[in-house]
């Protein structure tokens, strides 16, 4: 947790794939956030300047939010259109679905433009071009000394004790979820492995399977292009005010769906039957009409290719913006300071945000269950009501308070339900975590919580707007794994890291960790059954590495490495976990940016909204 979060809706400025200068923590997170400013590079091997992120022009989303905002994220002007981060996001970059923070998102001007895959002559190695190169681009990071023997965290060290219950349990629905993990019962041992899908292929060697050009923006705006999933058979991602479906072995264009406006946020849960949810707006932007809000809620079928509906939900007279959308069994919910609603995939409505409120769902987090944040209070006495609800009722199960003065709150899974804050803004990194609390959702109450300080561990959080998008951790077999800070590795001026685990139950750390190796960084992905599937960043002579580490012993098996040629290890290297989306099935990795720019200065550099790898 190294570089705070670009501000709210805001991609990383400068352009291209190198990191932007350092920026104030803002709030939100998920989507791609500002990527790290590289160490110098040894002497004898420069590293060339790292491109820069265009720089956003108008069409900023601008949210309207009803609740008090700190004075700490103040709005920003006109010309983001990113939805929330990935930025830091996915998904985070900023972003996210992954590398994305703020207000309702409310993309930047754009016009749709053309995402067909090109050959992939460009991005695959030519016989005779050398696979490595003179270039250094280790990332600079905090330095933590000793990583290794990073101290365990007690899990009996301060925790934030469950409010009493005053006797009148609030019936509207106001939990928040997030990624789905394994729940062994309440406090089980957990650590074991069941196996996973992902079987290691014969050889790991991966090809350029094809890569999408960055669609057209115009008017030097930057659009919201965050969105997307991977079927059995098609990769889908957004484009400029459209979605489309990709062969994913071939890249062929299996279907669009155009869309009034562009994206603002995108579930990253998909249905037993691949339907998923996303935000827009209702038109494009325009110099004279530059935000729309993001107030249409659509059910999209990628396995048709087809938009089923598309709703609204009124306060009054007026639309209102959402700021996420997700997606629980056959519910799509979607949070608001305006309060929360949801449908049934049918399109019939389950419940909306009642007005005379005097608290509001402020988002959701879906997967297994559906869980609430919802907020209570003015700004500075806010208290966080954690609730698992009835996806079909609204009706509230259980019920965590949290302690009076967290203002934001992230649910990193709703199944074990784990929630992260930045408790008293002492994560001092722009993450948005400083703590975990697991949470039994049978009975509200707390299990343990889990202090994760910003200087030791990379995981990001966006609670502000955001609330389930968290990147580069994963909640499974009753633990969290979270990556450390990058630190010295054995090599000269290599950095490296290690992915670590916590017991849900007790807060400690369970003493597996999975070491990147020298040169690489490792984040987590997602589980695979009782497995962790991560991603390897590499040095800059080598390809990246898609790993699966075994639930209990964590031995690491490769399931596909890049290649290392210099023309695709630029464009891997400008799709880091952190700022863009990453998602890996059945030997496919697809990576893919959150927004599409206008580039200002030289256009020589080919820049690609998304990228697939694969193995024979």
């Amino acid at each position: 947790m190294t570089q705070p979060p670009p501000p709210p809706q805001q991609p990383p400025p400068g352009g291209g794939f190198g990191p932007p200068p350092d920026q104030p923590p803002q709030p939100g997170y998920g989507y791609p956030q500002a990527p790290q400013t590289p160490p110098p590079a040894a002497p004898q091997t420069p590293p060339p300047p790292p491109a820069q992120q265009p720089q956003p022009g108008y069409g900023y989303p601008q949210g309207a939010p009803q609740a008090p905002q700190p004075p700490q994220a103040p709005q920003v002007p006109p010309g983001y259109g990113y939805p929330g981060q990935q930025p830091g996001a996915y998904g985070q970059p900023p972003q996210p679905p992954y590398g994305q923070p703020g207000q309702p998102g409310q993309p930047g001007y754009g016009q749709p433009g053309y995402a067909y895959p090109q050959p992939t002559m460009p991005l695959q190695p030519q016989p005779g071009q050398p696979g490595g190169g003179g270039k250094f681009n280790a990332q600079l990071a905090i330095i933590v000394a000793a990583v290794v023997a990073i101290a365990l965290i007690v899990g009996g060290g301060v925790w934030y004790s469950t409010s009493k219950d005053d006797g009148k349990k609030d019936d509207t629905a106001s939990s928040g979820g997030g990624t789905g993990g394994t729940d062994d019962g309440n406090g089980g041992s957990g650590g074991t492995t069941s196996g996973g899908k992902e079987k290691a292929p014969a050889d790991p060697s991966a090809k350029v399977l094809f890569q999408v050009p960055m669609p057209e923006v115009k008017n030097d705006s930057t659009v919201v292009v965050s969105g997307s999933w991977l079927t059995d058979k098609t990769y889908a991602k957004s484009g400029v005010a459209e979605i489309v479906g990709y062969d994913r072995d071939k890249g062929g264009k299996e279907w669009t769906i155009p869309l009034a406006g562009p994206v603002c946020q995108a579930s990253r849960h998909v249905t037993d039957d691949n339907m998923t949810a996303i935000l827009y707006q209702p038109a494009m932007p325009t110099k004279a009409d530059p935000s729309h809000g993001c107030s249409q809620i659509a059910l999209i079928d990628l396995d048709a290719g087809k938009k089923l509906w598309t709703k609204t939900l009124k306060t009054g007279d007026q639309l209102i913006s959402f700021d996420n959308v997700t997606i629980s069994g056959d519910t799509v919910a979607v949070g608001s300071t305006s309060g929360g609603g949801a449908f049934d995939v049918s399109g019939k409505l389950l419940w909306s945000p009642k007005p005379t409120d005097s608290c509001y769902d402020a988002g959701y987090g879906g997967g297994e269950k559906l869980v609430a944040v919802r907020k209570c209070g003015t700004y500075g006495q806010r208290q966080l009501h954690i609730q698992t609800i009835d996806p079909k009722s609204g009706k509230v199960i259980s019920e965590y308070k949290m302690t009076q003065g967290i203002e934001y709150a992230s649910v990193v899974s709703t199944n074990p339900l784990v929630v992260a804050a930045d408790v008293g803004d002492s994560a001092g990194d722009g993450s948005g975590i400083s703590d975990f609390f697991s949470i039994d959702n049978k009975t509200g109450k707390l299990r343990t919580r889990i202090s994760a300080p910003g200087e030791q561990f990379a995981a990001r959080c966006e609670g502000v707007t955001r609330i389930e998008y968290c990147n580069l951790l994963a909640v499974g077999n009753d633990r969290l794994y979270l990556p450390t800070e990058e630190h010295d590795g054995t090599g000269e001026y290599s950095q490296t890291n290690e992915i670590v685990a916590f017991d849900l139950s007790t807060g400690k750390q369970t003493g597996q960790r999975a070491d990147a190796g020298d040169g690489y960084t490792i984040s987590p992905l997602r589980m695979d059954g009782g497995n962790l599937i991560a991603y390897k960043r590499p040095p800059y002579d080598k390809g990246g590495q898609i790993v699966s580490i075994d639930g209990g012993s964590f031995k690491q098996t490769k399931l596909l490495e890049n290649p290392a040629a210099d023309t695709v290890r630029d464009v891997e290297a400008g799709m880091s976990p952190e700022y863009s989306e990453l998602l890996y099935g059945d030997g496919h990795l697809f990576m893919s940016k959150v927004y599409a720019s206008k580039r200002s200065g030289s256009t020589s550099e080919k820049e690609y909204l998304a990228v697939g790898f694969g193995t024979s």
